[in-house]
């Protein structure tokens, strides 16, 4: 066995002794409260439909996009996409992207430059933390939604400041201090970027996000909104400056290099912004299924993080309790996963829960009694309530 092959293996050994091994798997037949699809747009019939017939209707469609969007992969009907999604988000442009890492790796990895100073919050995505490391900046992490944190490294940043938050936070299902951090920034004249990844679809005027729903879109210097959670699809869009868009267009190499969004797509993005706008019941929908799981969930030794998202987190901690559990509901068919380090910390192993609109309250109901019911060999201390 050579060098290399020996090192890959030890450190695959390393991470199935701790129980962190990553396997993929195919999950059929299960009940979803493991995906994104929020608003059930991705198995939406009539979505679909809609999809199919606007398909049809572009002269000289292709399957595939035939390269970057520099070369052959800009079609008019791209453009007429961007500016109503710059329309939609309340920017003055917006460039899409493939996806939400793609867009904020991009962003991070090309605007800031050495001398500048990066300020992430401590639970933002791995998308944010690979741009940074990417990035020729001075890069610093502050305490999760901690102002004092901030404004103590803001006042020790040098160059441009760019302060990167989430609106909701994938792991914790909690909104980001959004206003408080938005005047931090002001204060000290940093550039506050907001990514609005779990939050575009079900806050804001039909679906147009979490700073909109505050008012405080003009507060950020640039938001990233993406499509592969609650709008179903792929792909994701910067909104920002007209300026900022023709940077990243001239020197955004994740952009420059790669084969772009195929039209259909493209076509489904818009539809589904359409569609939400036609049916605005379906975020109040949402609404209704977190505040039923919600007002019953009551266990006697794991309790929920604070959030009023339909991202629900148990708080369980420990990798063999966490798996049992996840496993206990896999075996009732409930498709739930464990959350465990090093997505989230050692000893802060979640169990994530994501709610939909097409969840029926018998199913939450169901899925709470199994968790309550469910005798587990807790053999770590369970995580204190939130506080």
């Amino acid at each position: 066995m050579d060098t290399l092959t020996a090192r890959m293996q030890r450190r695959l050994d390393e991470r199935e002794k701790v129980g962190n091994l990553r396997t993929l798997q195919v999950v059929e037949g299960h009940i979803d409260f493991a995906s994104n699809d929020y608003l059930g747009l991705a198995r939406n019939q009539e979505l679909q439909r809609l999809v199919e017939k606007r398909v049809s209707q572009i002269q000289g469609y292709q399957l595939g996009a035939t390269g970057s969007r520099l070369i052959s992969g800009t079609h008019p009907y791209t453009l007429d996409l961007e500016r109503k999604l710059a329309s939609l988000f309340r920017g003055e442009a917006a460039l899409l992207f493939n996806s939400g890492y793609q867009a904020n790796t991009a962003l991070l990895a090309t605007v800031p430059q050495k001398g500048d100073t990066i300020l992430c919050d401590e639970l933002i995505h791995a998308s944010w933390r690979e741009g940074a490391r990417l990035s020729f900046a001075r890069k610093y992490y502050f305490k999760h939604n901690d102002l004092s944190d901030l404004a103590q490294k803001l006042a020790q940043a040098q160059g441009e400041v760019f302060v990167v938050i989430e609106a909701v936070y994938s792991m914790d299902g909690d909104f980001g201090e959004i206003a408080a951090i938005s005047k931090l920034c002001e204060q000290y004249q940093a550039k506050l970027i907001v990514d609005e990844a779990h939050s575009t679809g079900i806050f804001g005027d039909n679906g147009n996000g979490y700073l909109n729903s505050l008012s405080l879109k003009y507060t950020a210097w640039a938001t990233v909104y993406t499509f592969g959670k609650a709008i179903g699809t792929h792909g994701a869009c910067i909104v920002g400056s007209t300026l900022l868009k023709d940077y990243l267009v001239n020197f955004a190499r994740a952009f420059i290099y790669t084969t772009a969004l195929p039209l259909h797509s493209l076509v489904n993005i818009e539809a589904a912004f359409d569609f939400i706008t036609q049916h605005p019941s379906l975020i109040e929908i949402l609404r209704e299924k977190i505040s039923y799981f919600k007002a019953h969930f009551n266990h006697p030794l794991f309790s929920l993080k604070e959030s009023h998202t339909p991202i629900q987190i148990l708080k369980v901690g420990g990798n063999q309790t966490t798996k049992q559990l996840a496993q206990v509901l896999q075996k009732q068919c409930f498709a739930i996963k464990a959350i465990l380090a090093p997505t989230v910390r050692e000893g802060e192993e979640i169990i994530r829960i994501c709610l939909h609109t097409f969840n029926s309250n018998e199913e939450i109901y169901q899925l709470i009694q199994t968790i309550n019911t469910e005798k587990l060999e807790v053999t770590n201390s369970p995580l204190p309530p939130h506080g």
